[in-house]
Parts: structure tokens; C-alpha cells; sequence
């Protein structure tokens, strides 16, 4: 089953969106990529195209900006947020929450285990020092699902009046 014709528009939107934020300057983990995947898992009828796409966003900017040992790690992470999108009754901000808390967590843990020792001081400091992130991300998380939300309501709108 093929994509329509709005619905190619919309993901074309995204991957703009994704390429563009993570490719110019912004504040580190201020980026779309959480409310890509959970608004995928949300809308999308084709779920192989809500996990895929924000998958996609993610490997053709990290082919710019790097190829780094916690791909699995990460990407896993985004993968789980596309799910949460699946079950999710609305894109509330418990949701964009629970969605950035499992992202810090699998994220982070995953720094803990490439990057620091492997004991419990490690995991402290580990995440301790992620706290600034997680808050950017947080921040990150609620504007993108708020402006995605905002847009694809206003298309879905100006689409009705049209039709």
C-alpha cells in the first residue's frame, strides 16, 4: 500500500525538518527527532513508515555529522518512541515526557556502558552530567510535537475546506 499524495507532503515535510535542525546550529539534543518518531507512531497508518522514517532522518544526517558507536543504541531508543506513538490515545506532554525520559534513559545508559566505568559511581555521574541534555531534550521534545501537532491539524483543515 502506497503513501497519497498529503501524506508524501507530510513526510517530505519531516525529513526537511529533521535534516535541517540537526544540520544547523542549534542547542545539543534541541532536535525534532523524538516528535518525528512519536508523531509517526501516532499518525500514521503504515507502521512500518513510522518506524522507518524517523530512522532515516537519524542515518542521513549522522552521515554528515558522524558515524558513532551508540547508533544501535540510539536509534533502538527512537524505535521504542515510534511504539509509544502507536499506543498512545493523544500526543499529550505526558506522552512527549514519557517519550523524552525513555529516550534520556536508554540513551544515557548506553553512554555508561561505552564510556564510563562500569560500576555504580559510573552510572551516577553518567547520568548526572546528562541532566543538562535531558532538559534541552525535553525542551526540544514539547516545542517540534507542539509545532507538528499545530501544522498537520492546520493542513488537515485547510484540506477539508477545500475538498
Amino acid at each position: 500500500m502506497g503513501l497519497k499524495e498529503n501524506e508524501m507532503k507530510v513526510v517530505f515535510g519531516l525529513v526537511v525538518l529533521a535534516l535541517l535542525t540537526r544540520l544547523l546550529p542549534h542547542p545539543p539534543n534541541f532536535a525534532p527527532i523524538t516528535s518525528i518518531a512519536l508523531f509517526t507512531g501516532f499518525h500514521f497508518a503504515n507502521k512500518r513508515w513510522a518506524l522507518f522514517l524517523p530512522l532515516a532522518c537519524m542515518f542521513l544526517s549522522d552521515l554528515y555529522l558522524g558515524i558513532h558507536s551508540l547508533i544501535p543504541v540510539i536509534y533502538s531508543a527512537f524505535a521504542l518512541i515510534s511504539c509509544i506513538g502507536f499506543k498512545a490515545k493523544s500526543l499529550s506532554i505526558m506522552t512527549v515526557l514519557g517519550a523524552s525520559t525513555s529516550f534520556f534513559i536508554l540513551s544515557n545508559l548506553g553512554v555508561w556502558y561505552f564510556y564510563y566505568p562500569l560500576n555504580w559511581g559510573g552510572l551516577i555521574s553518567c547520568f548526572v552530567l546528562a541532566i543538562p541534555f535531558f532538559i534541552n531534550s525535553l525542551a526540544g521534545d514539547l516545542f517540534y510535537t507542539s509545532v507538528l501537532q499545530f501544522s498537520f491539524k492546520k493542513l488537515n483543515q485547510s484540506s477539508l475546506s477545500f475538498n
